[in-house]
């Protein structure tokens, strides 16, 4: 009887180990089920299924972000060609007026392109010059004024 009594002891000391262990599993389980369920929100499904949709939202975003970037360049080359800088000077064209009654307008983009409008006003008449700028550049050689316009407009 000495042995059977040896091997019941035995499985019994197996047996309390082996509760013991499935003991701290089992709270080693529910701590990580407690950390999946805060990192899922207390959703029902697994950290795969988390992953995949995770996943998915974050290629929509990626999509999203490079939409906003394909429309920001747009708008940057519209921006390029929009009459950003202006500038006025206004002179005396003749030395019998007075007031400065004469001005030079500079209407130009980013590029240095666009339109210097000159009105002369003299004592009998008015006139007007429009002078086309690209790049810089007029077609029509610019008055000291004109010049100024346009100086002026590109250093705003």
């Amino acid at each position: 009887m000495d042995a059977t009594l040896a091997v019941a002891i035995a499985a019994c000391l197996v047996a309390a180990l082996a509760l013991l262990l499935i003991l701290v599993l089992m709270r080693r389980l529910r701590k990580l089920q407690g950390g999946q369920k805060a990192v899922l929100g207390g959703a029902s499904h697994d950290m795969v299924d988390f992953a995949v949709s995770l996943q998915g939202r974050i290629d929509d975003l990626d999509r999203a972000v490079d939409e906003v970037a394909a429309g920001l360049s747009r708008v940057d080359r519209r921006i390029d060609g929009a009459i950003t800088n202006t500038a006025v000077v206004r002179y005396d064209a003749y030395e019998d007026t007075g007031g400065k009654q004469s001005a030079s307008f500079a209407f130009l983009d980013a590029t240095r392109t666009g339109t210097v409008v000159t009105a002369i006003q003299g004592r009998d008449y008015a006139r007007i010059y429009v002078k086309d700028v690209e790049r810089g550049t007029a077609s029509v050689a610019l008055s000291p004024e004109e010049q100024m316009a346009v100086e002026r407009a590109m250093a705003r």
